[in-house]
């Protein structure tokens, strides 16, 4: 789905998988900001294509959510097998 964003002042038009523009919601309202912050925020990082960007900044999200939850899982089947 392509939506029309605006960084430091010019128009761009984005391509993202409806998926990824909801979990940008998502992110943005956890974060207590508007969707198009965060857009805005990607974009300025970026070096390359802004809709890879978007999809890399998701995946990073979310894998730093899940990070510690495994390492707790490692660490708890450790000590499992120690006993």
């Amino acid at each position: 789905m392509k939506r029309s964003v605006v960084i430091d002042g010019r128009k761009t038009s984005v391509s993202l998988e409806e998926p990824f523009w909801q979990a940008l919601k998502e992110i943005a309202a956890a974060r207590g900001m508007v969707m198009s912050e965060i857009v805005r925020q990607v974009g300025l990082r970026r070096t390359g294509n802004l809709s890879s960007a978007l999809r890399l900044f998701v995946l990073k999200f979310y894998l730093d959510r899940i990070e510690p939850m495994a390492e707790h899982r490692h660490a708890k089947s450790f000590s499992d097998e120690r006993q």
